[in-house]
């Protein structure tokens, strides 16, 4: 989920922060274990490259040594809701225009889902940039398919909620809005779709397309018309939404 918070420079914890370095990434953390620490840092190398490598954006302009993202580990739940500024039920959060993740030791789901999905979110803002006029459940899909399990087990949620009348076009998926108040069935059916959108997307018409889509995307000009000038049997999202879903009836 992409949750946007308020940069903190790190020069307003230069008494408080310690700074672990790697080579795509800054760590700083207070109180926390330093094998925890040690262990972030480690995975976040290796999503780096695995999600750049699959979202097809081995070539793009790297993180050097000034353009490194920055990951706060905060003590524990509650130094991070008060001093972190979060909300009580997060575990993570990602501002992806400055390239900043916040997180705790105990945060559930940290290494498998909240790692690499907010990593997603910001690999591939960073690649398209932010005046990109981009559906919601189209990022939600690349940060989604940056899961393991998310990116596998979306197509049968999507072909069971076919078959019991729940499911929902990506044009009406483009026009939901979630908030703290939408049902959860409705939010898990907005993100498995998603996800299973953009698998299908990626691994059905190739990598190298998706990248042509994402530098289209980077004109800033509506996705629908970056759709098409890529994908050419797609006038409309429509028709991207017709070819998943024979795709999920046939596969």
């Amino acid at each position: 989920m992409l949750l946007v918070s308020a940069f903190l420079g790190t020069s307003a914890f230069a008494r408080e922060w310690n700074e672990y370095k790697r080579q795509h990434f800054l760590i700083y953390y207070k109180e926390a274990p330093f094998d925890f620490v040690e262990s972030v840092a480690l995975a976040a190398e290796q999503y780096y490259l695995e999600i750049t490598d699959n979202l097809g954006f081995t070539r793009f302009k790297g993180w050097g040594y000034d353009e490194r993202a920055k990951i706060y580990i905060y003590d524990d739940a509650d130094d991070y809701v008060n001093n972190g500024k979060q909300a009580g039920w997060s575990h993570g959060v990602a501002s992806p225009r400055d390239k900043v993740i916040r997180t705790f030791p105990s945060a559930h789901g940290f290494f498998d889902s909240i790692l690499p999905h907010e990593l997603g979110h910001i690999i591939f803002r960073e690649f398209v940039g932010f005046k990109a006029q981009i559906p919601a459940w189209f990022e939600e899909g690349v940060a989604m398919n940056q899961e393991k399990a998310r990116r596998w087990g979306s197509h049968d949620i999507v072909r069971k909620a076919m078959k019991d009348g729940t499911f929902k076009t990506l044009d009406e998926l483009t026009i939901t809005s979630l908030r703290y108040k939408t049902s959860k069935d409705l939010v898990d059916l907005f993100y498995a779709e998603s996800a299973s959108a953009v698998n299908f997307l990626i691994n059905e018409y190739g990598k190298q397309r998706f990248v042509r889509l994402c530098r289209k995307l980077q004109e800033g000009g509506p996705f629908s018309w970056a759709l098409d000038s890529v994908y050419v049997r797609f006038k409309a999202v429509s028709d991207f939404n017709d070819a998943w879903v024979k795709f999920l009836e046939n596969e």
